[in-house]
């Protein structure tokens, strides 16, 4: 398993590709309830509108903009 496929920094730089004019902004990171899951929220403000994403942690460490199979 590569960290850089793994990583959250990889998974923002994917979905929302960061640069210096529309740097991210963690909003919110915190665990989801008895499965204590770890979530993260970001946000970033563009010409367009502000766009927002949840990123779920998975039991393979990788993580995703949806929640695990049994989270859900």
């Amino acid at each position: 398993m590569k960290t850089a496929e793994t990583s959250l920094r990889s998974a923002i730089e994917k979905w929302l590709a960061p640069t210096s004019a529309t740097p991210i902004r963690v909003a919110r990171f915190s665990r989801m309830g008895l499965s204590q899951r770890r979530y993260v929220h970001v946000e970033t403000h563009r010409p367009e509108g502000s766009v927002s994403l949840f990123f779920f942690r998975h039991d393979d460490g990788k993580w995703q903009v949806f929640p695990p199979a049994n989270g859900r």
